[in-house]
């Protein structure tokens, strides 16, 4: 078993689930990191992991699938021993107002972000109610607090994380497991890297902090959040938004 503490963070091969993998690595825990197909793993992320003395593997499993998914926490606990740390990130986009909205585009997404995040934790809830002690933490997103035209099927997918965080930190608080959300807002990432200009000024001019956030910064918060100075800590949605939504 290993002697540092482990965390599971699906999807983060890439954008702000990489981002979490290595700060929890710097602060010295193992990392398992889930990746959907074999397309999707980064050359350099497992060794930029292991340069922090820590341990790193990938393990496979399509989130909306809870057979894999059931495999995917077996697999880790096979190779690490338990699981301390479960960052439920993996989410997907399928944008557009409802009058063009496709069924496929509904449910595709509400079956990786939401249904996802109950498969992936369903399974690794027994483990952490057998340690008496875990900590989880959902992407949420600001979308899923106050809505958003043209993301009906995201918004509706990230409030129901919001709704899924709050009963299930109420359920296993009692065993020292605490389960909270981070609900980013504009983050610079890939997909928000190919705005135009413009675009980008109309964001910034609804952001009281006049910018958008970094990846960093959203790591930081989920950081605190597994950390023990979070030990009181439980059922809350974090904003991280600059100020957009008070």
């Amino acid at each position: 078993m290993s002697e540092n503490k482990v965390a599971l963070i699906t999807g983060a091969t890439r954008g702000i689930g990489r981002e979490i993998a290595l700060e929890l690595a710097e602060n010295g825990m193992d990392i398992a990191i889930n990746y959907r197909s074999e397309s999707d793993i980064p050359e350099d992320l497992k060794g930029e992991i292991e340069a922090y003395n820590v341990r790193c593997e990938f393990v496979q499993a399509d989130v909306s699938d809870f057979e894999q998914c059931e495999r995917m926490v077996k697999e880790t606990i096979e190779k690490f021993g338990k699981i301390d740390v479960l960052v439920n990130n993996a989410g997907i986009t399928r944008d557009g107002l409802i009058m063009r909205m496709k069924k496929e585009d509904f449910e595709s997404v509400i079956d990786v972000n939401l249904v996802g995040t109950f498969n992936v934790t369903r399974n690794v809830i027994p483990h952490m109610i057998k340690q008496r002690a875990g900590r989880i933490v959902n992407l949420a997103s600001v979308v899923g607090v106050a809505g958003n035209a043209g993301q009906t099927n995201y918004s509706a997918s990230k409030a129901g994380v919001i709704g899924f965080t709050k009963s299930l930190a109420k359920e296993v608080a009692s065993r020292n497991i605490l389960v909270n959300a981070v609900a980013p807002g504009f983050i610079d990432t890939d997909m928000t890297s190919v705005l135009s200009d413009s675009v980008k000024e109309n964001i910034h001019a609804q952001i009281p902090l006049k910018r958008m956030g970094t990846k960093r910064e959203v790591a930081k918060v989920v950081k605190f959040l597994v950390s023990e100075d979070s030990s009181y800590v439980t059922g809350q949605v974090v904003n991280i938004d600059g100020g957009m939504v008070m």
